[in-house]
């Protein structure tokens, strides 16, 4: 047992280590000013979203950004009451989902590439705010490399509450773990509430033609496809003037049902590095909640365990830190309760997410 503890700490370790080297690879972009020129469709799928859509409509409104070079597609998903759409200055329609797979999501993504007519798509979530540079941010960069699909930063705006910043620090290890990876070019995630990519490339890739049976996994198995045809192609936005912010879950059984959802999707990774990264992580949660019980049996040690937890601790922290620096700038909080926390409830989802079902949308999904 003792040598199993140090064998999966020491790849976890290392493993950690790799991405914070590419977090760093990974240099902050700045908008250089130049003369917006990309057209962008940002498609926005939702259901039942009515107290939320008021603001992302709002937040859009305000984008610096020539509104002759950009609209917007929300696609109703079967909501219980049809969405009235205010005046904006920019154009906007309303279209309904035409579902043909397990997946809501990519169904209506699948169904707003219908009505684009712009050489770009942006996707975004109901429940989100964009910044007012978002789409300027984006174009400049699009200008200066070529690319074909951009991934870029999500962070959330919650209460000061300990289930949002549990959440908060959750959502920072992700995206610690999807700036790194791209760092380390094994790029294998992203977030679908801030991600673009051609229209051309969508139709090159059969859209999310051989994973559509997975509810979600929008972006990651979209992502995965085209770093597989077109590495070159496939670059992560690392700019603070371009993080979405979007909203925590509202209760913990929402917040395991999303993680469950997240989880279910990583079995069926065409990224090995993906996988292997989610397993180690997996197993390094799950010895470390069998090594506690064995403390209480007396079968280990409890000086190991510390020892273990501690450096778990320390390089969690690092890879934390530089990203919650990135994405928010303020103070971690609730560090130390979340990180013992943290090993119980990311092993459960885990094992869960194997063969258990779950919520979405008021919607059941099974595994």
């Amino acid at each position: 047992m003792i040598f199993g503890l140090i064998t999966i700490l020491a790849i976890y370790v290392v493993s950690i280590s790799l991405l914070i080297y590419g977090f760093f690879k990974i240099k902050k972009y700045q908008k250089t000013d130049l003369k917006p020129q990309t057209s962008f469709t940002i498609i926005v799928p939702f259901r039942n979203e009515e107290e939320n859509l008021p603001n992302l409509l709002k937040s859009i409104s305000k984008l610096n950004y020539p509104t002759d070079l950009f609209e917007v597609i929300l696609v109703d998903d079967s909501s219980r009451e049809k969405f009235q759409v205010p005046g904006f200055r920019f154009q906007i329609s309303v279209i309904e989902n035409v579902r043909l797979s397990n997946s809501p999501k990519k169904d209506a993504i699948t169904t707003a590439m219908q009505y684009v007519k712009t050489n770009w798509v942006i996707t975004t979530d109901a429940d989100c705010m964009v910044p007012e540079n978002w789409l300027l941010v984006f174009d400049n960069y699009i200008q200066e490399n070529k690319i074909s699909m951009l991934a870029g930063a999500v962070s959330y705006s919650g209460e000061n509450s300990f289930l949002d910043h549990f959440q908060q620090l959750d959502l920072t290890s992700l995206q610690g773990a999807t700036i790194g990876s791209f760092g380390l070019n094994k790029g294998f995630m992203c977030n679908g509430a801030n991600f673009a990519y051609t229209k051309s490339l969508f139709k090159s890739l059969n859209g999310f033609e051989g994973n559509n049976k997975i509810a979600s996994g929008d972006d990651v198995f979209l992502l995965q496809k085209a770093i597989e045809k077109f590495p070159a192609e496939v670059h992560y936005l690392k700019a603070e003037e371009a993080i979405v912010i979007t909203k925590p879950t509202e209760n913990w059984k929402s917040l395991f049902y999303q993680r469950v959802r997240w989880a279910a999707k990583t079995s069926s990774y065409k990224s090995t590095f993906g996988k292997f990264l989610g397993l180690i992580i997996f197993f390094e949660n799950l010895t470390l909640v069998i090594g506690f019980f064995l403390v209480v049996l007396s079968v280990l040690a409890y000086p190991i365990l510390v020892l273990v937890v501690f450096l778990k601790f320390v390089i969690d922290f690092v890879l934390l830190s530089i990203t919650n620096q990135f994405l928010t700038q303020k103070r971690i909080k609730s560090l130390l309760l979340s990180s013992f926390l943290y090993p119980i409830f990311s092993s459960i989802v885990a094992l869960y997410s194997l063969f258990g079902s779950y919520e979405w949308k008021d919607r059941q999904f099974k595994k």
